[in-house]
Order: structure tokens, then sequence, then C-alpha cells
């Protein structure tokens, strides 16, 4: 028979300052974003009035400003392009090694993913003259591909991180039944161990996607023209040109990180099951 439990005085203030405490930690990462849209719709005047206060009317006007001012969509069309065949190019190839790494023993292997986990602590400043060299001795300054390469080589230690947790979790007998039944090594990987492991390479593709879509300091070093140049790149665009059109550049600012957030919200769930288990059994 099941009692009813019955919380201490002690425990159900500590558990309304813990509700306080994540109402307040939601409010001060939403204002920031409510507050640019909202602003996007308002006029400069309304802008410098109050801040804070709702827009009189909603008005697209900011948007079809930065739009006639700025080739957006071009930008736009870009940073989806080159975010798309990144996610589809690292979880891929990090799928692979992310299992060899959890599955197969070999040699240093343990001293091969650790040096490989400590690139992440490499600074962004550190790595600019060296990639800019390499890419511009490739001949491919100035190129969408040279994007894709970087930002593939950028999101490695962290996809193979949630990619090797991902396939660590999975039971070995999986694996060897299917060598029994006669698969070779690739086969089993795609057709065994991908499907086991898709809560794995959605988190590894939705980390790819963001980083690769909000990325700005590659995009600005190795890009010169409007045709390679990504989203994040208009903003500081807009700033420059609207030096009081507030309105246009808040439009801009909403354009460029609504993408991430619809993205990041269709998907959370599975990103943080997946980081979750990789953190209990990786």
């Amino acid at each position: 028979m099941l009692t009813h439990y019955k919380r201490t005085p002690t425990q159900k203030v500590a558990r309304g300052f813990s509700y306080l405490f994540m109402t307040l930690c939601v409010c001060v990462a939403l204002f920031p974003i409510i507050w640019v849209v909202l602003s996007s719709f308002k006029t400069n005047s309304e802008i410098f009035s109050n801040g804070l206060s709702l827009p009189s009317h909603f008005s697209f006007d900011g948007y079809v400003q930065a739009l006639e001012i700025a080739p957006i969509l071009k930008f736009f069309a870009n940073s989806l392009i080159i975010a798309t065949i990144t996610t589809i190019l690292n979880v891929f190839c990090l799928a692979m090694a992310g299992y060899v790494f959890a599955k197969k023993r070999f040699r240093f292997k343990n001293t091969i993913y650790a040096i490989l986990s400590l690139s992440m602590v490499i600074p962004t400043t550190a790595l600019m003259s060296p990639v800019y060299n390499i890419i511009t001795k490739l001949g491919l300054y100035d190129t969408k591909f040279a994007l894709i390469l970087v930002y593939t080589a950028l999101n490695m230690p962290i996809s193979l991180m949630v990619l090797r947790s991902a396939f660590a979790s999975i039971p070995t007998e999986l694996e060897e039944a299917a060598y029994i039944d006669g698969a070779g090594f690739f086969r089993t990987f795609i057709q065994v161990m991908m499907p086991c492991a898709k809560g794995g390479l959605a988190s590894a593709a939705v980390l790819t996607f963001l980083e690769s879509w909000n990325e700005f300091t590659f995009a600005l070093l190795l890009t010169s023209s409007t045709d390679n140049r990504t989203l994040p790149l208009s903003l500081s665009y807009f700033t420059s040109q609207f030096s009081f059109n507030y309105t246009a550049m808040f439009a801009a600012i909403t354009i460029a990180v609504l993408p991430s957030i619809i993205v990041f919200a269709i998907f959370q769930e599975q990103v943080n099951a997946s980081l979750t288990a990789g953190s209990v059994k990786g």
C-alpha cells in the first residue's frame, strides 16, 4: 500500500526557492530575445523613448529596410548551405570515428581520444593564423568549401564525444550478432549501429548545425564577398550601415537568430537526453 509522502516545512521552502530560481533563470534567458524581437517591430522613436514598452503597432518596416539595403537572403542561403553540408559531413565522418573509439580495441586508443578531446580547449584566436595560411595556400580563400572544411574540423571534438558515448551505450551483443550473420564492418555500422545511435546522431547534428550557423570569426577571416559570406556577418554590416536605424538592425538580428532557436527548440529533448546518457555511460 502506497503512503502519501508529506514534505517538511523546510523542504517546501527549499522547493519554492528552487522554482523561484528556475523562473528567474528563464526570465533572464528569454528577456533579451523577446526584447530584440519586439524592438524589430517598433520605430526608432519608440525604442529611444521607452525601450521596454510594447510596440504601439506592429510594423514590418524594419524587415523591409533590412532586405532592401543588404542581401540578407543571400547571406541566409549561404549560411544554410554551409551549415547543412557541414552537419552532414561532420556527423557521418565522426559517427564512424565514434563507433571505432567506442567498440574497437587498438593501441593508443585512449591517448588519441584524449588528444582529440583536448583540442576543445584550444582558443579560436590561436587557430586563426594557421588556418588562414593553410586555406590561402590551398587556394580556397573566399569559398564556401573553405568554411565547410573549417567548421567540420572545429566541431570534431564535441561530435566525437557525443557519438562515442552513444555507440558505447549500445549492447555489444547486437554487433556480434550482425557479424555472426555475415555482415561486414561497414554494413554493421550502417544497418545496425547507426539506427541504434540515432539520439546521439541527432544531438551531434544539432550542435554542429548551431555552431556552424552562428560562427562569426572564421567567416569574417576566410571570406570577402557577399557570394560566400554568412548571415552572422550581416550583423556587423548592419551595425555600420544603420548608425541610428535600430529597428532595421533588430530585424536583422531576429532573422539571424530565429532559425537556430527553432532548431534547438525542436530537437532539445534529443540533445539533452543524449548528453545526459553520455555523461553516465561514456
